[in-house]
């Protein structure tokens, strides 16, 4: 059984074989029960005030009034928003606790604990310089974000109504996005800087910590000393536990950021070829790859030919074949399906004709095989999920390109 596909506003024939290898590969759809959230809150709306009248039955002056203050709310009603980028980082803010003062005793451990608050005072100041640097980058990644999301979308919307290949104002838009994301990327440095620096400021805490410990063995002492010193040793506990705290969201924030950036540099890639096109093909097929891909078949990929149904067929029987869209589908439908796939892509020249004539259509078919590798490549698709071979076939009249999952 296989199903076929074709791009009629083209002069191209793109035969799609359905992948049927597996019993039971075609999964049932999952359809969503649609939420009318806006029914909801209408019917609470209705109700609260029903059972507030039956409550209090207000008076004249009070109706009045009421009526006075919906006319004035009325026109006040909120616009619809787009939805924000998404939370790449965290929003807590790290600062450190106040540091008591302590009345000199004229003593020797008194003089220490006086050294001790200082410290103390130096290492919060530290503190509170890098959680304003980790705000301050914060902010701007946000800002780079929603820049770059509001782009992706305008390009989105533009590309789902169709338009020109390789639009310029399209392509104006992608380089200011890519732009954009490149400030987000940069922002993994100073965020990777920053961590360096409260690494240093926890190991200064945790030797204060200590001395301030060893500081009750001190002879020589009072007891307001000690008093005092149980007051600082608390104070340093509360730094060290905020600067832990701070240290770890910031590990944090790295990483889902190296991720965040990796995954819309895959997306950014797959839009290029989208505008490229004209029209829309989707996000990256690296978000829908996942696990570890199948062994190569022992025989090679090429022995495939004619022995299975293809997940694909390309066949370039004109100059300018416009595939990427039809295998975009198959290809994520496949991986929808099967998250471990991984693809073979075969060339596939005719074996008609003279020695010359052969050796030119090979040619053109590893070319055309190595055009497709690379338009899966910029779709995201893993390299290491792809194998290229060549062969030739007596049943085919032109130079096409087999696609095989396993």
């Amino acid at each position: 059984m296989s199903i076929r596909h074709s791009l009629p506003f083209r002069r191209t024939a793109v035969v799609i074989g359905a992948l049927l290898i597996v019993a039971g590969c075609a999964m049932p759809q999952k359809t969503r029960k649609p939420v009318d959230s806006g029914t909801e809150a209408a019917q609470s709306a209705e109700a609260q005030p029903a059972e507030a009248a039956k409550a209090d039955t207000p008076t004249a002056t009070q109706t009045a009034a009421a009526d006075s203050t919906a006319a004035t709310a009325a026109p006040a009603a909120p616009a619809t928003q787009s939805p924000p980028a998404p939370q790449i980082l965290g929003t807590t803010v790290f600062e450190p606790p106040t540091v008591s003062n302590m009345r000199p005793t004229g003593t020797v451990v008194g003089k220490k604990i006086e050294g001790l608050r200082s410290d103390l005072l130096r290492l919060q100041g530290e503190l509170s310089s890098e959680n304003n640097s980790l705000q301050s980058l914060r902010v701007s990644a946000r800002q780079f974000a929603g820049n770059y999301h509001s782009l992706k979308a305008a390009m989105n919307a533009r590309l789902q109504v169709g338009t020109t290949p390789g639009n310029p104002e399209l392509v104006a838009q992608w380089n200011q996005a890519q732009a954009e994301l490149q400030q987000v990327g940069a922002s993994i440095a100073a965020l990777n800087t920053l961590a360096s620096q409260v690494s240093g400021t926890a190991s200064l805490a945790a030797f204060l910590l200590e001395s301030t410990s060893t500081t009750f063995e001190l002879r020589g002492a009072i007891e307001e000393d000690h008093a005092q010193l149980a007051v600082l040793e608390d104070e340093v506990n509360k730094t060290v536990v905020i600067i832990d705290r701070l240290l770890n969201e910031l590990t944090d924030d790295i990483a889902r950021t190296q991720n965040y950036f990796a995954n819309e540099r895959l997306n950014l890639t797959a839009m290029q070829v989208a505008i490229d096109n004209g029209e829309y093909i989707g996000g990256s097929l690296a978000n829908r790859a996942y696990g570890v891909p199948a062994p190569a078949p022992s025989g090679g990929a090429a022995s495939q030919v004619g022995q299975r149904q293809p997940l694909a067929v390309i066949r370039f029987d004109s100059a300018d074949v416009q595939y990427e869209q039809a295998l975009f589908t198959v290809v994520g439908s496949a991986l929808e399906r099967r998250p471990n796939a991984a693809f073979d892509i075969v060339a596939v020249s005719p074996a008609a004709g003279d020695a010359a004539q052969v050796a030119l259509d090979t040619s053109r078919s590893r070319r055309n095989a190595e055009g497709v590798l690379r338009a899966l490549t910029s779709m995201g698709l893993p390299a290491d999920r792809m194998t290229l071979s060549a062969t030739s076939s007596a049943q085919a009249q032109f130079t096409e390109v087999h696609v095989y999952v396993r």
